[in-house]
């Protein structure tokens, strides 16, 4: 009873030191890919604190744990104690009154060892289990979780993709909120370049989310050259779809293994030629180490637009029939956004691409713009015929996407 009880509590105490070093892991993670943001307001000292604050509650939480372990070792100390001398006082007893030899009181004493080293082995072993367990059981935990998102049953692989996206009667929420999309329909031809604007919280980013199936459709169909996407794999889906966003993720490692991302079993002339599409092999090759270069974490040791290029690049050696750019040159300078929408152009030609833009030079040569609001699609049609509309789109033309064309010309 007593192992029992200290074994259930040795168990909690353990999984809460679990949870508190996550937290000090998480918080010096969050310090450290933040470090510019950390160092550009001169909170230094108040990262410090935070960090403080979770190794304080991680030390009490030890504290508690040796505390336990104490009382746990120290009570199974007691109880070999009193066994040892209840044997002597009872076998001194039986001795005087010549009920027992000598020998026979030796012999008890040494059963006694006998026994009690076992337990100190288990007593041993058992902080180690309840230790080695906390960790297992959280391990497990992650394990057993399941995804949102799965494949049915009889989902079938999606081949020969020719880009055709369709939009029947789609409707979407988050967490059973408000409708995101409502009832929304359209058609995206093979090959086509649809852009989509409008102001934030439209939905746009949801949009290109759904067809990649992170979320799934709450009434409607997403179809892709006629087949519900829900009715295909997941894997075979997202294979044939490339995306490049604003806030590119490099992952902590060299150029080539972040290129080899897009196409795993690629050879290093594959890689070369997408960095050549990509407009990325000048640049690459200037770097100390080459395609080897460390990027470091998040890609700190690249510039935004070298960082945006490694992603293109990426995107090229997967070579998916429809390719989705979300606001992918929306945080660059003139001169990167020039090398990177030279790349983009590449990227887009003869695939299926949406365009989540705010600048004129990325939007304005689309097939069909699609002006989506809270209300869903205002207007949809080129450049030039929206323009000539004077509605919802010629008015952010006016708001915002003039600005762009003097940036271009400067």
């Amino acid at each position: 009873a007593f192992t029992c009880f200290y074994n259930l509590k040795m168990r909690t105490s353990f999984a809460d030191n679990r949870k508190k070093i996550a937290v000090v892991n998480a918080k010096a993670q969050d310090s450290l890919a933040g470090i510019r943001v950390v160092q550009s307001f001169a909170n230094e000292d108040m990262e410090i604190c935070k960090f403080d604050e979770g190794n304080k509650q991680f030390l009490k939480t030890k504290e508690n744990s040796y505390s336990i372990m104490g009382r746990f070792h120290s009570g199974n100390q007691l109880l070999q104690g009193i066994l040892y001398l209840s044997v002597l006082l009872l076998g001194g007893i039986f001795l005087s009154r010549g009920e027992i030899s000598t020998a026979d009181m030796v012999t008890y004493i040494l059963f006694i060892n006998v026994f009690l080293n076992p337990i100190d082995r288990l007593v041993n072993f058992t902080e180690t289990f309840q230790r080695g367990m906390s960790g297992f059981e959280r391990f497990i935990e992650i394990l057993d979780t399941k995804p949102d998102i799965i494949d049915r049953e009889d989902a079938e692989e999606l081949t020969g993709v020719r880009g055709e996206i369709r939009f029947d009667n789609v409707s979407f929420s988050y967490n059973d909120r408000t409708a995101v999309l409502k009832q929304l329909n359209l058609t995206i031809e093979k090959g086509q370049t649809l852009a989509l604007v409008g102001p934030s919280g439209g939905g746009k980013t949801t949009f290109c989310s759904l067809i990649p199936r992170f979320y799934e459709v709450n009434e409607g169909s997403i179809t892709i050259d006629g087949k519900d996407i829900r009715n295909l794999t997941l894997e075979s889906l997202r294979k044939n779809i490339g995306m490049v966003q604003q806030d590119v993720y490099m992952f902590s490692g060299s150029i080539v293994e972040n290129i080899l991302y897009g196409k795993p079993d690629a050879t290093m002339d594959e890689v070369i030629e997408a960095a050549k599409l990509a407009n990325a092999h000048e640049f690459i090759l200037e770097l100390e180490n080459g395609y080897d270069t460390y990027v470091g974490e998040r890609g700190v040791k690249l510039s935004g637009g070298q960082k945006q290029r490694i992603s293109i690049a990426r995107a090229f050696l997967k070579n998916p029939s429809i390719l989705i750019l979300d606001e992918a040159t929306s945080a660059l300078d003139n001169e990167s956004e020039r090398l990177v929408q030279e790349s983009l152009n590449k990227l887009a030609k003869g695939r299926t691409t949406l365009i989540i833009a705010h600048r004129l030079s990325t939007i304005k040569n689309a097939d069909n713009i699609v002006v989506l609001t809270a209300k869903g699609i205002e207007e949809q049609g080129t450049h030039d015929e929206l323009i000539e509309k004077n509605g919802a789109y010629a008015a952010l033309y006016r708001e915002g996407f003039k600005d762009t064309v003097m940036e271009e010309k400067a």
